[in-house]
């Protein structure tokens, strides 16, 4: 999500919109309560309310549920402003594997939310049909890119491990079901990029696998290539932008049949979609790597922010 809104808020300075982000940086926070690298602005609507007023703003997006979000929310509502938002993360699922809570009391809080947007911007049409069903309204299609000036082929391989390399790139955290991969008897080795609650615990139970914690830019790109398949163990994606990365650097991906995957590899070749984890993980590695890189090029950053301008709901 933060890689979307960056691209999206560079896409919009390069085009001559000004924008103005209003995160948690800029207010006093608390760690989220069991994940304490994510930080909660708390308290901060009335101060959120004099900025957005002061900015006379033509257009509002509310980019998270969070507390920022509900200040955002409240204000438009009371000043009579439209808005849009988006639906980046699937909040139900993420809360019931951590919480225990029911599904149907978050998707109802979710609606509640969401129902005053003149457009729920998603990911991906499978997400879509699955918030329709639970009774969103108003959704619209807003797809995603990726930097193929970054994300390459041809890199210096960031470290050197037995082939074939089987990568996972995302947050080290329950809801991204991690030991669906780590717990496959694969051949090769098993590297791991990036930083979470459950990074620790990760570690300690699987000593054989190369943990290289949070990359970015460059670093992050070397990683790639040092992989022979990019394995997403997740099923509650909305998109899985990694996919996308993975395939601009010429490497395949493997997943489980899940809203981001279904929608981003599809029919394309450019990666092997199965119930059976590891079956779709050494069956990647028979894919061309110039399938993967030509798939990757159809999706790029300026459709993405065309369909987000698009959809703006404009004062």
């Amino acid at each position: 999500m933060v890689r979307t809104l960056s691209a999206t808020c560079d896409g919009l300075t390069a085009a001559g919109y000004e924008t103005a982000v209003f995160g948690p940086d800029r207010y006093r926070t608390i760690p989220c309560p069991g994940y304490a690298s994510i930080r909660l602005a708390v308290g901060a609507g009335r101060t959120l309310a004099r900025q957005m007023t002061a900015l006379a703003p033509h257009a509002v997006h509310i980019a998270t549920e969070g507390p920022l979000g509900l200040a955002a929310r409240a204000h438009c509502l009371a000043q009579g402003w439209p808005f849009t938002t988006a639906y980046h993360t699937r909040f139900p699922e993420y809360v019931r594997a951590r919480c225990g809570v029911p599904l149907a009391w978050t998707y109802a809080a979710l609606r509640r939310f969401h129902a005053p947007s003149q457009g729920i911007m998603v990911a991906t049409e499978t997400m879509r049909g699955e918030l329709t069903a639970r009774g969103f309204e108003r959704l619209v299609a807003w797809t995603r890119g990726v930097d193929t000036t970054l994300f390459r082929p041809g890199c210096k391989p960031a470290v050197e491990l037995p082939r074939p390399v089987f990568l996972y790139i995302g947050r080290i955290a329950v809801e991204k079901n991690l030991p669906a991969f780590l717990d496959l008897d694969l051949p090769g080795s098993k590297l791991v990029v990036g930083d979470g609650p459950s990074l620790a615990a990760m570690k300690r139970r699987y000593p054989r696998v190369h943990f290289a914690g949070a990359q970015s830019g460059e670093a992050l790109v070397r990683h790639y290539a040092a992989a022979d398949v990019m394995v997403l163990p997740s099923r509650t994606e909305t998109f899985g932008l990694v996919l996308l990365e993975a395939m601009a650097c010429g490497v395949p991906v493997a997943a489980f049949p899940s809203a981001g995957p279904n929608d981003v590899i599809g029919d394309s070749g450019a990666g092997m979609i199965d119930e059976d984890l590891r079956r779709a993980a050494v069956a990647a590695l028979d894919i061309p790597r110039e399938r993967c890189l030509a798939h990757a090029r159809r999706f790029s950053w300026q459709a993405s922010i065309d369909q987000f301008v698009g959809h703006l709901a404009w004062m």
